[in-house]
């Protein structure tokens, strides 16, 4: 993809971080609480998943971190970030894997992307506070997860279909 025309590729994964950090900023706007702790839609995954079903999975992994470090730097603080690192990476690698495959359908990595994402930070958690009690919030989570994985899953995939014919057109 773009492989001959470097500017063109620095274009896109330029407006590609941008979109995620846009996607990010506008989460923070917008409430969207449940009384629970930790629950979000995940708009900029959304940029993160097309990415790594248009661009592949370098990347999107340079769209992953940059968006993290951006918005953790920008909304929140360093353990704020330490949590995002830690949920994106693990969500990523899952969702790198299993994109690979034909077998599994773009809203089903992104369903694991999104569960796989609270482990890594319940993980983080259960360092940060010394404790193994975080654990029983996971139930919590997984469905959170699945929920979302599912809305942006579903996006993604209507989306990498026009991108897709899209970028064969630019090439």
């Amino acid at each position: 993809m773009y492989k001959k025309n470097r500017t063109a590729r620095i274009v896109l994964y330029g407006m590609m971080i941008a979109l995620a950090f846009v996607f990010s900023y506008l989460e923070h706007l917008i409430p969207f609480n449940f009384g629970i702790p930790g629950i979000k839609l995940g708009l900029g995954n959304l940029v993160v998943l097309i990415a790594l079903y248009t661009l592949g999975a370098g990347g999107a992994f340079v769209i992953a971190v940059v968006r993290i470090i951006l918005t953790g730097l920008t909304f929140s603080g360093m353990f704020s970030m330490l949590y995002s690192l830690a949920g994106g990476l693990l969500s990523f690698a899952v969702m790198a894997l299993l994109s690979r495959g034909e077998k599994l359908h773009i809203a089903g990595v992104s369903i694991c992307g999104g569960v796989m994402h609270n482990v890594g930070q319940l993980m983080v958690a259960m360092i940060v506070l010394e404790t193994v009690n975080v654990w029983f919030y996971l139930p919590v989570l997984l469905i959170s997860g699945a929920v979302t994985g599912v809305v942006i899953g579903i996006v993604g995939g209507l989306l990498v279909g026009r991108l897709q014919t899209y970028l064969r057109l630019q090439r």
